[in-house]
C-alpha cells in the first residue's frame, strides 16, 4: 500500500487531474469531521450545560439540534463551574499531547504553511478537534472554524505525507483542507474556497495556487455535512431562507460609513484586547495546563455580570459560548433588542473571547467576530432607523453588513468574508454595502491583524523564498543592467488614437511613453490598453493619447536597487518600467525589461554558487 501511494503521489497533477482527486477526498475527510465536531460539541453542551446548569443557548435555524430540550430551571452560578472544569479540561488535554492545538486553530494552519513547510501532526486535528469541543461545548466563547480547519488542513499535510509529496504540493492541500472545513461548517463553499487563498496573507494578497483545489474540497466538504442535515435543513444557510434585506437607497452608503468607522475601532481594540490577554496569561507563575480555566472561569464570570448588570436577561448570556442564538433574533426581532444590550454584548464578547482563548484554550475567532460584528451593526442600525427613518428602513441590515467587515477589519481577509456572509444568510441583496463597509475596515485597519502568522505578501512567505529570491540582487542597481540606449517611439500626447493604431503596426515596441511639447514623459500606454478601443473605430478621430495614457507613471531610477525593480514588476505585473532622471522626472533616460532583472539576477546566484 505504501509503494502504491508514493508511485501515486509522483504522477504529474497537470496530466491527470490528481489535484481533484486529492482535494476531493480531503473534502470527504473535512465534512465528516464537521459532522464529528457538531456531534461531539452538542453532546457536551447537552449534559454540561443543559443537564447541570440548566442553560440552553438560543441555536440558528439553520442548525441541527441533535438532543431534547431539557426543563431544568437554570443555575448561573453553575455555568462558572462548568466553564473552568471545561477548561481544565481542554488545557490538561492540549498541553499533555499536542501543545500547538492551543489558542485558534487557523493561525496554526498558516503558520504551517509559511513556516513548516506545510507539516502538521497527525495528532493535532484530534486533539483540536475534541479540545474545542469541550471549550465551545461548557461555554467558552470561541468559534467553530479554528478547529475545522485545522482537521482539514492537518489531513491534508497528512495526505501529502503519505504521498512524498514536495512541500509546495503540500502547503496546496494544507491550504485545501482549511478551505474544506470552513466551507462544510459555515455552508459556504464558495467563501472556503476564497478564504483558504486570502487568509495567508495582511495585504490585498492571494495564493492563487490554492483556489481550484480549495474549490473542489470545500464544495464537497459542503456536500457531505448537507447530506447529514435532515432535508429540511438540507443546504439551507446557517440562518434560515428567511434573512432578506436590500438597500433602501443610496443615501444609506452614509449612516453604512459610520459603522465602518466604530467597527474599525472595534477591531482595534479586539486584537490588541486579545494579544494583551494572552501576554498576560504567558506572564503568570502557573503551569500552562491550569491557564485555560482561569481564563474560562473569568469569562463566566464576565458573563454573570453582565447577565444581572441587565436585569437577568438570558440573551446578554450571548457573550458566551457561540452567540449566534442571539443572531438570530437580531435578524427576526431587532427591535425588541435594545441598543444597550446590543452594545454590551459586542463590548463584553472582546473580553470573554480574549479570556476564554489567550489563555490557551481552544477554538476559533470567527464565530465571535461575527458576533460582535453583528451586534455592533445592530445597535447602528436601530440608532439610525430613530435619527433617519426614511433612509434606514431595515435595521437588521446592518448587522449583516457589521459581521462582514468586522472581521474583514480584524482578519485581512475582505472578500471571502463578504462571500461567506453571504452564503450563511443566503442573501445576496446587501453585496454593495457589504463590500463598502468590509473595503473600509480593511483599509482603515491596516496593521492590525488577529492572525499574528500572516505575512504580508508573497514576497514576505517563506514558502516562496524560492520564487522570489531577491538577497542576491543586493548591490545592484538598475543603472547596472537597464537600455541606455533603446531607440523609443514617444507618442506625443495630442496624438489621435487613429495614429496611434497605424503606427502600432510598424514596430514591436510593446510600452509607448507619452510626452508633452517639451518632450517631457506625461504618461505611458501599452498595447493591451490601445486594443480595448479597436473595435470601435468612431473614436479613433476623437480620442488622443491622453484618453488613453496611464498617469502618473510608476518609473525608476538608475540608483535605485534591483530589490525595489522586482517588487515593482511583481506588484503591478508589467515587462518595462521607465527609467527617469532623478533631477528631472519627466526625462526619460531608458527602460529596464523585467527579463533583464530575472537574467541579472540569475548570473548573481551562479556567482554566490560558484563561490561555494
Amino acid at each position: 500500500m505504501n509503494d502504491f501511494l508514493k508511485s501515486f503521489g509522483k504522477i504529474e497533477f497537470q496530466t491527470t487531474g490528481k489535484w481533484f482527486l486529492l482535494s476531493g477526498l480531503i473534502g470527504v475527510v473535512a465534512g465528516l469531521g464537521a459532522i464529528a465536531f457538531q456531534w461531539i460539541g452538542q453532546a457536551i453542551e447537552y449534559v454540561a450545560l443543559a443537564r447541570i446548569a440548566g442553560y440552553e443557548a438560543d441555536e440558528v435555524l439553520g442548525e441541527r439540534t441533535l438532543f431534547a430540550s431539557v426543563e431544568t430551571e437554570l443555575i448561573p452560578w453553575m455555568i462558572v463551574v462548568v466553564m473552568a472544569v471545561g477548561g481544565l479540561l481542554s488545557g490538561l488535554l492540549v498541553y499533555l499531547l499536542a501543545p500547538e492545538a492551543e489558542g485558534h486553530g487557523t493561525d496554526a494552519a498558516i503558520d504551517a504553511f509559511h513556516n513548516r513547510r506545510g507539516e502538521i501532526r497527525a495528532r493535532i486535528p484530534l486533539v483540536k478537534m475534541i479540545a474545542s469541543a469541550i471549550t465551545l461545548g461548557t461555554g467558552g466563547s470561541a468559534g467553530r472554524e479554528g478547529p475545522i480547519a485545522q482537521i482539514g488542513a492537518g489531513f491534508g499535510s497528512l495526505l501529502g505525507g503519505w504521498l512524498k509529496l514536495s512541500a509546495r504540493d503540500r502547503r496546496i492541500l494544507l491550504a485545501a483542507g482549511m478551505g474544506a472545513g470552513v466551507g462544510a461548517i459555515f455552508r459556504a463553499p464558495l467563501a472556503g474556497a476564497l478564504f483558504a487563498g486570502e487568509i495567508l496573507y495582511r495585504d490585498a494578497e492571494l495564493e492563487a495556487d490554492v483556489i481550484v483545489p480549495a474549490a473542489v474540497s470545500s464544495t464537497i466538504g459542503y456536500a457531505v455535512f448537507g447530506l447529514w442535515l435532515p432535508s429540511h435543513l438540507r443546504f439551507a444557510p446557517l440562518f434560515g431562507r428567511d434573512v432578506k434585506f436590500e438597500v433602501a437607497s443610496a443615501w444609506e452608503l452614509l449612516p453604512y460609513a459610520a459603522l465602518a468607522l466604530l467597527l474599525v475601532v472595534a477591531s482595534i481594540a479586539y486584537v490588541r484586547t486579545f494579544y494583551g490577554v494572552q501576554s498576560l496569561f504567558r506572564r503568570l507563575p502557573i503551569i500552562p495546563h491550569l491557564q485555560p480555566m482561569i481564563g474560562a472561569a473569568l469569562a463566566g464570570l464576565v458573563g454573570l455580570g453582565i447577565y444581572y448588570a441587565l436585569g437577568e436577561d438570558k440573551d446578554a448570556l450571548a457573550v458566551l459560548g457561540s452567540g449566534y442564538g442571539l443572531l438570530q433574533k437580531v435578524f427576526g426581532e431587532a427591535g425588541t433588542l435594545s441598543v444597550g444590550l446590543l452594545l454590551a454584548v459586542a463590548l463584553l464578547k472582546i473580553f470573554t473571547t480574549s479570556l476564554t482563548i489567550s489563555s490557551g484554550g481552544s477554538g476559533g475567532v470567527f464565530g465571535p467576530s461575527i458576533v460582535i460584528g453583528g451586534c455592533l451593526g445592530a445597535a447602528v442600525g436601530q440608532i439610525f432607523h430613530q435619527w433617519w427613518p426614511e433612509v434606514v428602513t431595515q435595521p437588521q441590515a446592518f448587522a449583516i453588513v457589521g459581521m462582514a467587515g468586522f472581521f474583514a477589519g480584524c482578519a485581512r481577509a475582505p472578500f471571502s468574508t463578504i462571500l461567506m456572509v453571504a452564503e450563511m444568510t443566503g442573501d445576496y441583496k446587501l453585496l454593495l454595502p457589504t463590500m463598502w463597509v468590509a473595503t473600509l475596515c480593511f483599509l482603515l485597519a491596516r496593521g492590525w491583524t488577529i492572525y499574528e502568522k500572516q505575512v504580508p505578501t508573497r514576497l514576505d512567505s517563506p514558502a516562496h523564498r524560492g520564487d522570489f529570491i531577491v538577497d542576491v540582487l543586493e548591490g545592484m542597481h538598475v543603472e547596472d543592467v537597464y537600455q541606455k540606449n533603446r531607440r523609443l517611439k514617444m507618442i506625443p500626447e495630442a496624438t489621435t488614437l487613429d495614429t496611434i493604431v497605424h503606427q502600432l503596426a510598424d514596430t514591436q515596441q510593446r510600452y509607448f511613453p507619452v510626452v508633452d511639447e517639451e518632450q517631457r514623459m506625461v504618461g505611458i500606454f501599452s498595447v493591451e490598453d490601445v486594443r480595448s478601443y479597436l473595435y470601435d473605430d468612431a473614436i479613433w478621430q476623437v480620442a488622443n493619447a491622453r484618453d488613453v495614457m496611464t498617469s502618473p507613471v510608476i518609473t525608476l531610477v538608475p540608483r535605485d536597487d534591483l530589490n525595489t525593480a522586482l517588487r515593482r514588476f511583481t506588484a503591478l505585473n508589467v515587462d518595462e518600467l521607465p527609467v527617469v532622471d532623478p533631477a528631472e522626472p519627466g526625462q526619460l533616460l531608458g527602460v529596464l525589461r523585467r527579463k533583464e532583472t530575472i537574467a541579472a539576477y540569475n548570473r548573481r546566484r551562479l556567482e554566490h554558487m560558484q563561490a561555494e
